[in-house]
């Protein structure tokens, strides 16, 4: 996803130009390079999820939650991470983590210290589970983030609950009392996993295939936005963080400019996979990012 330009491919050059944040953007991106410091390596080590962004066989991006115990992530490399085990049967990625050459976006979340890190890269398999060459790595700051810790790790789970191409009732109401979700994209043969976060109802549900969410301020590298003005395809991942119940969906996202300068993104649902995999992690209610703005009032538009 490089270019001779730095970091960042054409997409997230136009957007970071058309909002006027080139210069921070240039002195931001002097911390993406591909190797994996001793901190990053040590913050990796410590945490017990991952979440995977990758497409599919038939093209379709998805992000997915790995659970495993502390250490199941490892630096084993300046420049190479491994992970112990995989995706449980059924998550729209299992197959794909075991191919050589993946495309693949990393984020390690660690909601107890409000710390996040990235790296993407191209996956293969290996004998306890995959690896990562790594071409990108760095970290983003605490805004938005929740403050969440472990409670329980759940191992028994039915797995895979409902496949279907638009929510259901109650699937719209867990998205509507989402704090969090993470998003897959890719452009330029690279693919990157973000997280978005903010007040419960953030994320509007607008039909049973359609959401909107505003583009909160960040840190004006312009990923995922540059990335879906390349290429409409996403991956969404919300988790249910009492339960460890997770409702992954793809489809397309867009970016819409307001004359104001503010930027909402709208996602089309092409198919919803809801699961309860054991080995799942409960976390704690959460305690609100300070950064969080308000959510407006707004009327129900679906049922």
């Amino acid at each position: 996803m490089t270019n001779t330009a730095g970091p960042y491919h054409r997409g997230s050059l136009a957007l970071q130009d058309r909002v006027g944040v080139r210069g921070p953007a240039e002195h931001v991106g002097r911390s993406i390079g591909p190797g994996i410091r001793e901190v990053a390596a040590a913050f990796l080590e410590r945490q017990p999820t991952l979440v995977v962004g990758a497409a599919d066989g038939a093209g379709r991006l998805w992000a997915s939650l790995l659970t495993g115990p502390p250490g199941f992530v490892r630096a084993t490399g300046p420049g190479r991470i491994t992970v112990a085990g995989g995706l449980p049967a059924g998550d729209p990625l299992a197959g794909v983590l075991a191919e050589d050459g993946t495309s693949v976006g990393t984020l390690a979340l660690d909601p107890a210290t409000r710390r996040r890190m990235r790296l993407n890269g191209t996956a293969g398999p290996t004998a306890r589970g995959f690896a990562v060459e790594a071409e990108r790595v760095f970290a983003n700051c605490p805004k938005y983030l929740q403050r969440r810790h472990p409670v329980e790790l759940l191992r028994e789970g039915p797995g895979v609950l409902r496949r279907s191409g638009a929510l259901d009732a109650d699937q719209v109401r867990a998205v509507r009392a989402a704090d969090t979700f993470f998003v897959a994209t890719t452009a330029g043969g690279g693919t990157d996993a973000s997280h978005r976060g903010g007040n419960p109802g953030f994320v509007e549900v607008l039909s049973p295939t359609e959401l909107a969410w505003p583009d909160y301020p960040g840190n004006a590298m312009f990923l995922t936005l540059g990335n879906l003005a390349e290429d409409s395809r996403a991956g969404l991942l919300l988790p249910d963080w009492e339960s460890g119940r997770t409702l992954q969906l793809t489809g397309r996202a867009r970016t819409e400019f307001a004359p104001d300068g503010s930027r909402t993104v709208r996602f089309t649902l092409e198919e919803a996979v809801e699961s309860e995999h054991p080995g799942r992690l409960r976390w704690s209610a959460p305690e609100y990012s300070p950064a969080n703005p308000p959510v407006p009032h707004r009327g129900s538009t679906t049922t």
